[in-house]
């Protein structure tokens, strides 16, 4: 039995209440989730503490499933499969217009290399202060990771700014090899642009061209990924081709995918654009109506 006074007693209860609440709220270490449960993760940070979510249920897109963008699917193939096999390979950062398979395709190399040990953490732009952290994580593993950032702009002063610009390029510590960043982007430079920043640059007497302060730091970021992928719109006949991939994908006969020409035309124009995502949105309700 205690033999401290009520006084006491009741301080001392108080302080144990207001150091469980402390400890609640206080960050915690991140913690290495089970890598068996799955070869995708989410992190996430709720309540002041971080975590490694896995997958349960990743998009099953595969290579061929994305068509008219064989170009852009052989350049981030090719450095995907040097990364894998362990030898030199690039940060990727892949732009361009909406919805032309940014994403599907970076999902896409996931599942084609994952049986060969590459792994996907989707990391969120306001989670990237974390960056570093999550590197020195996985360092250690054997897989290779990549660090997956999709529909990536900042604004001005935006934290996660300078660290992805650390890890990328530019911090004391080198990133680990087993670790790349893929990132998406409508912006070439991440940034937004102003046309008063054209004011800044510099005209020499020689007539060379300097970019300005302010120019030269929204290009910065962009320029420390090794290799750049552009997405461009698709053409009409682009188009149709990747509703018709989409179509046989469904199991819908030619003569039906035929048929459904000027209907999956009908639908772009309704949309204002003719992308990829158009294409597989159309060919999903397409489908759907005539599954019987």
């Amino acid at each position: 039995m205690s033999t401290l006074p009520d006084p006491l007693l009741h301080l001392v209860a108080r302080a144990e209440a207001l150091l469980s609440r402390l400890e609640a709220v206080l960050p915690h270490p991140l913690v290495a989730p089970d890598w068996n449960a799955s070869t995708a993760f989410r992190y996430r940070r709720r309540n002041g503490a971080a975590a490694l979510e896995p997958v349960r249920h990743r998009a099953p897109i595969r290579l061929t499933d994305l068509v008219e963008v064989d170009a852009q699917k052989e350049r981030l193939l090719r450095n995907t499969e040097q990364f894998v096999a362990g030898r030199p390979a690039n940060n990727v950062l892949l732009t361009g217009a909406r919805g032309t398979g940014k994403s599907s395709l970076i999902k896409a190399c996931l599942n084609e290399f994952a049986a060969q040990g590459l792994r996907l953490i989707e990391v969120d732009k306001a989670d990237l202060v974390d960056l570093a952290d999550l590197v020195d994580l996985v360092a250690e593993r054997p897989e290779r990771f990549v660090v997956y950032c999709d529909d990536l702009s900042f604004d001005e002063g935006e934290p996660g700014y300078k660290a992805l610009k650390s890890v990328l390029d530019g911090s004391v510590s080198q990133s680990s090899d087993n670790v790349l960043i893929y990132a998406t982007s409508n912006r070439r430079h991440l940034l937004p642009e102003y046309m008063a920043e054209n004011l800044t640059y510099q005209h020499k007497e020689d007539g060379e061209v300097h970019p300005g302060e302010v120019v030269e730091e929204k290009i910065s970021l962009s320029e420390r990924f090794g290799l750049w992928v552009s997405f461009y719109p698709f053409t009409q006949d682009e188009y149709l081709a990747i509703v018709a991939q989409w179509l046989h994908g469904y199991g819908i006969s030619e003569a039906a995918i035929a048929a459904a020409r000027q209907e999956s035309l009908v639908w772009a124009l309704e949309r204002g654009s003719r992308s990829g995502r158009v294409a597989f949105q159309f060919a999903k309700d397409y489908s759907g109506r005539h599954a019987a």
